[in-house]
């Protein structure tokens, strides 16, 4: 078993930034790929950022690139998402979740954590 907890959501004005923090415990963390995902009230999770094992291959959705960044700290078992310049449409639940399989979906993900708020206001 591996348990995630989010921490670092918040209420932020456009253009502000955030950092997110998910710490894992249980199982080897560096045996998991980590995700994070976001769900809009009303809409389907998806996917936002990915980092591999020991963070080599980084992959991000159109919408966040350029403005978030995933990282990994093994030897603290967290990984992090560091949100700039957001916008109104940022806002939602974020994830942070663990597989030992690269994916892009939500879909079969084994560990996920309960979520932190993130409110971006114009």
């Amino acid at each position: 078993q591996v348990q995630l907890v989010e921490s670092g959501g918040g209420l932020v004005q456009a253009g502000g930034s955030l950092r997110l923090s998910c710490a894992a415990s249980g199982r080897t963390f560096s045996s998991y790929n980590m995700y994070w995902f976001r769900q809009a009230p009303g809409k389907e999770r998806d996917v936002i950022a990915r980092i591999s094992l020991s963070g080599g291959m980084i992959r991000y959705a159109d919408s966040v690139k350029g403005r978030f960044t995933i990282s990994r700290d093994n030897a603290k078992n967290t990984v992090y998402l560091q949100m700039n310049s957001l916008k109104p449409e940022d806002t939602a639940v974020y994830y942070c979740a663990a597989d030992p399989n690269l994916r892009w979906s939500a879909k079969d993900m084994d560990y996920w954590g309960k979520g932190t708020l993130v409110t971006v206001s114009s």
